[in-house]
């Protein structure tokens, strides 16, 4: 048996998310089904990074699965490319130690978040950014995002429903800057919590639009509390960008 990591990107526009879920349709599900059809019906099971939500994008997912088959690494993208769907791409196959953990073995990550800046919308980026019809100042945003940097307990910004108890998680870097009509957004962390990234956009929007001040993010952050947030901003903006590993398994 040899253990392989894969790097993954998929458009989340048309799955129920990542994981495995009764009579829906997940990316998991797609390349679990795609691995049973190379191994002539034997049930391969993946392990990845880490979940993604119904809507949200990956360029660059890691997952990790043990296989038998003797296929050369170089022609393992374009096996398992011919038997997914075409919104799931594999780029890079390599082998691994068999000890290698895509999930336990992650030291950071880094998502991405894209802001359309147009009063009409696009009709070609309506599932990959979140438009917004108004100005908004990306000083305001950027001096807010200062005070969610940093190792903090992250309760005001997970969603009520985590079962996750130890809500600390730090913050390495948050980053913003303009590409022509959408403002990008990066936040990298040695982990986040269930929709933090998005409640996190959602109350620097607000910010941006000053019904918040920069410094009421501290509060927000110091009062553990979801309830003192904003909303959560829409799912199809966000993408898993980049998984961090102590020995770097792809060069993105």
């Amino acid at each position: 048996m040899q253990r392989v990591a894969c790097l993954v990107s998929y458009d989340g526009t048309n799955f129920s998310g990542y994981q495995v879920q009764p009579r829906k349709r997940t990316v998991q599900l797609e390349l679990e089904r795609a691995l049973t059809k190379l191994h002539k019906g034997q049930e391969i099971k993946v392990i990845s990074s880490g979940r993604t939500d119904a809507g949200v994008h990956a360029i660059g997912q890691v997952i990790h699965f043990d296989t038998s088959l003797h296929i050369p690494l170089e022609r393992w993208p374009n096996a398992f490319n011919a038997c997914l769907p075409n919104d799931i791409h594999i780029h890079e196959v390599r082998s691994v130690d068999p000890q290698f953990h895509a999930r336990f073995d992650t030291e950071g990550k880094e998502y991405r978040y894209r802001l359309l800046l147009k009063k009409q919308g696009d009709v070609f980026r309506r599932h990959y950014t979140h438009t917004i019809e108004r100005d908004i100042s990306m000083e305001r945003m950027k001096c807010a995002a200062q005070y969610l940097v940093g190792k903090h307990d992250f309760s005001s910004f997970c969603a009520a429903n985590t079962d996750v108890t130890d809500k600390v998680r730090e913050v390495t870097a948050i980053e913003l800057w303009k590409d022509r009509d959408e403002i990008i957004f990066s936040f990298k962390g040695n982990g986040f919590l269930y929709n933090m990234v998005r409640i996190m956009v959602g109350t620097l929007l607000e910010v941006g639009y000053g019904k918040l001040e920069c410094d009421d993010v501290a509060q927000i952050l110091a009062a553990r509390d979801r309830m003192k947030a904003s909303k959560t901003a829409p799912a199809q903006g966000l993408y898993l960008w980049k998984v961090e590993y102590p020995n770097p398994v792809f060069h993105i």
